[in-house]
């Protein structure tokens, strides 16, 4: 009985990854590796890789059986992120679970820290902090001035109640978290049926923290434990490469989500007016696309208005100070 109940709880760590290369791949799973916290395992999900991502999963998971397991889909397909990471949960054991991409890594006490709070929050179903957006990755210095932490939102350290952070979220107040940066109770990620697989992609996140932060308290810690990697080959950056993508602007992947978010609140009769009017706002753009554009032009003519009267403000002052200069 005691054995029972010194027994740590058992984290499972779901990684997804589709071509994932081998640097960054290998360097993702050392970093679980590395955890301070020892009980946990790592379920490799493979979204129909054809490169050397496969065989260094299976490397890991045969040297390593009693921590690693590779999975598939059925005849190797590619099936999208969502979908992906669904089958690593259905696959996975552990009463909490985390999410680390193949391109992203932990820092060493990641789980251990996590952990501790989500044992001393009985109420909070999912604890999550700041992530390192890292850009210093590279090793050039002026890399290094780059990395920045997302914007928590409300004050960290803090139990949030639902549905605040969806608000938030949609108001562009607060990022969602990235995956790398949660842990979260497996009764919860039951609760809202896992990740929508519907978004293959872009989005998918969003789609799953969005119904968290609907049916869930979740607690926001003031600590970062994760590196989220900005490189040019991530699924973002090749978004916005073509053109599919562009978080500044409206754009059809946005709306597809936002449509998306109007039924599932229309099917959950969802009733608060704050979040109804937080999500009409972010549908305006789209809604009334010429008074949006109409909008943003004359935005664009103030702000060169105020910069022009602002030169013309310190001109004079500039006339004076030389003048006084030349007098000496």
């Amino acid at each position: 009985m005691s054995e029972q109940i010194n027994k740590k709880p058992l984290v499972s760590c779901i990684m997804i990854f589709l071509n994932a290369g081998e640097k960054f791949f290998i360097e993702a799973i050392e970093s679980v590796f590395s955890q301070s916290y020892d009980n946990w395992e790592l379920l490799l999900a493979d979204d129909g890789s054809n490169d050397e991502s496969t065989a260094i999963a299976w490397r890991y998971a045969q040297k390593y059986p009693d921590k690693v397991r590779y999975l598939e889909h059925e005849a190797h397909q590619n099936r999208g992120m969502s979908a992906t990471r669904n089958l690593g949960i259905r696959h996975s054991q552990g009463e909490y679970i985390a999410l680390l991409d193949a391109d992203d890594i932990w820092l060493p006490q990641k789980l251990e820290k996590q952990l501790a709070i989500l044992e001393a929050q009985p109420e909070a179903a999912m604890v999550y902090g700041s992530t390192l957006m890292w850009f210093s990755w590279t090793g050039n210095p002026e890399d290094t001035q780059r990395d920045f932490g997302r914007r928590l939102g409300v004050k960290p350290d803090t139990l949030v109640q639902p549905p605040k952070l969806l608000k938030l979220f949609l108001e562009d107040k607060a990022s969602t978290p990235a995956t790398c940066s949660v842990l979260m109770r497996r009764e919860l990620v039951k609760n809202v049926g896992g990740f929508e697989e519907s978004f293959r992609s872009m989005y998918e996140d969003q789609a799953f923290f969005y119904k968290v932060s609907l049916h869930a308290p979740v607690f926001i810690e003031s600590s970062c434990w994760d590196r989220y990697r900005q490189h040019s080959n991530s699924s973002c950056y090749v978004a916005q490469a073509l053109g599919q993508y562009n978080p500044s602007q409206p754009n059809s992947a946005h709306l597809s989500f936002l449509n998306w978010l109007k039924n599932y609140l229309y099917k959950k009769e969802v009733k608060d007016s704050e979040v109804w009017q937080a999500l009409n706002k972010a549908l305006w753009p789209y809604n009334y696309k010429k008074l949006y554009e109409l909008s943003q032009f004359y935005q664009h003519i103030r702000q060169s208005v105020k910069k022009k009267i602002k030169q013309f403000i310190k001109l004079p002052l500039k006339m004076n100070s030389k003048l006084r200069e030349s007098n000496f």
